[in-house]
């Protein structure tokens, strides 16, 4: 269904601890105690196959991990119908607004959460899980208290496997341009830890955690819990959100790469059905997955095909395999996750860099990543998407603001306060406002114009109508035996408001306008008129003049007229026009 030709689906990191997360929490309120550690040679895995067919909405008829299993198809179900319903309502625009700093927080924090996570398989330590807004620093505190009763075991195969899967992800990072295939360094680390598990029975001699029997086959479908779906309903959402913008970026990262294009729409229904339908069969959440997209790549896959022969390794290890990984220490599976982990974590190294380019996506990537880690990758996500909006507002909020100047003898204008050697135009301020003028902006559109010219046009415009009517009051209410002097004319009692008598706005890097924008413009061109200042906009895009036209800025009946009176296509042509209306104004009080 997708259009991509590259992406693989798969399980993605960030969303297994967002499931592992809601899963958790469900499970303490249905009243289970904290999963333990380390399966032991008598569990049945069976059981839970068995449980998880069975019928009923409540835990009451099912165990602890056959809950687990009904609360993340549950999950999964949510999620999968928002992501086909963002397809079908054709929202795969909302992708754009998680930015690159913004996910790359999320995947930092996220990253930290996961690995505190990992931690107690990595050393061996029955702690208890924490839920909640801080629930690393909680972790953290457990994990040090608990540090005494490490399993030493655990801690030695940790280490061994923590050096040797870095050691070869260094190695293939160095060596990526002459290695056509990545190493499968994991699955080599897996085999030779779960023959030495086998062999050695450590977690007879050691009591060191293990992977405990793995049923074999395929559970039968069955229909997510209604009422577990109305308990997760919001928990699905940053779910959706995240595993839609994950998918579409990776689609969009390939398809850039190999010169074709995708459909976000088209990917946000497929993404969506991959979650829909293996909900049934006791699945949990999917995404586009990076690692395996990057594999397929690497070997040469070109169209989604290749998914078929994965599908059958995977059907194979769930039919024949998987009681093989028994023994399988779950600290070796903590190590390739923690390792999987190394380049999120690494992108701290690009906050410093980021900061000299824009401090504002170094904030969004530092609150996002920050609130991942020590509140909830929930709220970090929330946290992240206002913080973007917010900065998105305040730079629209707060453009730059620039007189401009004329570059010689030619007919370009720039920026007087980054470019010397520029000529000013005699009588004329041209003004530049590198932003839209809406709402929010129009009280420091003023201020700037006012702050640069010099002028501030409506105070003034206020004082000289004031003044006017103090005049005919005295010449209508003369104060008897007060001798007034010669009545004296309007212009008399307001000096000179301006040394310029012309404002042309470049309108090029203004985007658009609303009605407050319009008003605006109209309140100003009022006052410059009363002062005998001519107003006029250069370079506007066809939608602003649509607006001004339907605002009343120019007036719907003057048609044409209006426009070559009052808006131009240049800068250079509205100072010829203010130089032009200068002349012809001088000429006629010269007549007179």
């Amino acid at each position: 269904m997708g259009t991509s030709h590259h992406v693989s689906v798969g399980i993605f990191s960030l969303l297994c601890l967002m499931v592992g997360q809601v899963v958790d929490r469900e499970l303490l309120l249905a009243g289970f105690g904290p999963a333990q550690d380390g399966a032991g040679p008598g569990d049945n895995g069976s059981r839970v196959n068995a449980s998880a067919a069975a019928g009923g909405p409540g835990p009451q008829d099912c165990e602890q991990d056959c809950y687990a299993i009904r609360v993340a198809a549950a999950l999964t179900l949510v999620a999968g119908i928002y992501q086909v319903l963002m397809g079908i309502l054709r929202l795969g625009f909302v992708s754009t607004y998680l930015s690159q700093p913004l996910l790359d927080g999320f995947a930092m924090g996220a990253s930290v959460t996961i690995l505190t996570s990992q931690l107690r398989h990595l050393l061996g330590v029955q702690i208890p899980r924490h839920q909640g807004p801080g629930m690393v620093v909680s972790t953290w505190l457990s994990l040090l208290r608990s540090a005494g009763q490490a399993n030493l075991c655990d801690v030695v195969t940790s280490a061994t496997c923590l050096a040797v899967l870095l050691a070869s992800k260094e190695l293939s990072d160095r060596c990526r341009h002459r290695l056509k295939v990545p190493l499968p360094t994991e699955l080599l680390v897996i085999v030779a830890a779960t023959l030495v598990s086998h062999f050695s029975q450590l977690h007879e001699r050691f009591g060191s955690s293990v992977a405990g029997d793995i049923p074999t086959g395929f559970v039968a479908p069955r229909v997510p819990d209604p009422g577990l779906m109305w308990r997760v309903v919001l928990d699905a959402v940053p779910l959706a959100l995240v595993g839609s913008a994950f998918s579409i970026s990776l689609a969009e990262m390939f398809a850039r790469s190999h010169g074709y294009s995708v459909r976000a729409n088209q990917e946000l229904l497929a993404v969506g059905c991959c979650n829909v339908l293996p909900a049934f069969f006791h699945c949990y959440v999917t995404s586009a997955a990076l690692s395996k997209s990057l594999v397929k790549t690497a070997t040469g896959c070109r169209t989604q095909l290749s998914s078929v022969v994965s599908a059958a390794v995977v059907l194979l290890v769930l039919l024949a395999l998987a009681p093989l990984f028994r023994d399988l220490q779950r600290c070796v599976l903590a190590c390739v996750i923690v390792v999987s982990l190394r380049g999120a974590l690494r992108k701290v190294r690009d906050v410093p860099k980021l900061w000299r380019l824009s401090p504002a996506d170094a904030l969004v990537w530092v609150a996002t990543a920050a609130t991942c880690a020590l509140v909830s990758v929930e709220v970090g996500l929330l946290a992240g998407i206002l913080l973007s909006l917010l900065s998105l507002a305040g730079r629209t909020q707060r453009p730059r603001a620039a007189l401009l100047a004329q570059i010689g003898d030619s007919g370009f204008y720039e920026d007087t306060a980054e470019f010397e050697g520029l000529v000013p135009e005699p009588g004329v301020q041209i003004f530049r406002f590198a932003g839209p003028l809406y709402y929010a902006n129009k009280d420091f559109f003023l201020r700037s114009l006012c702050s640069l010219t010099g002028l501030d046009a409506g105070h003034v415009a206020t004082r000289k109508k004031e003044r006017a009517l103090e005049a005919r009051a005295s010449e209508r209410d003369p104060v008897e035996g007060v001798d007034l002097g010669p009545v004296t004319s309007t212009a008399a009692l307001v000096t000179t408001a301006a040394s310029f008598h012309a404002v042309v706005i470049d309108c090029a890097p203004m985007l658009f306008l609303d009605a407050a924008g319009v008003a605006t413009l109209q309140d100003l061109r009022r006052d410059y008129g009363a002062l005998g200042i001519t107003l006029l906009l250069a370079c506007c895009s066809p939608s602003v003049r649509d607006t001004l036209r339907r605002g009343g800025f120019l007036g719907e009946d003057q048609g044409d007229a209006a426009d070559e009176g009052q808006l131009f296509h240049s800068v250079h042509s509205a100072v010829q026009e203010a130089r032009a209306r200068r002349r012809a104004l001088a000429a006629t009080d010269s007549a007179l």
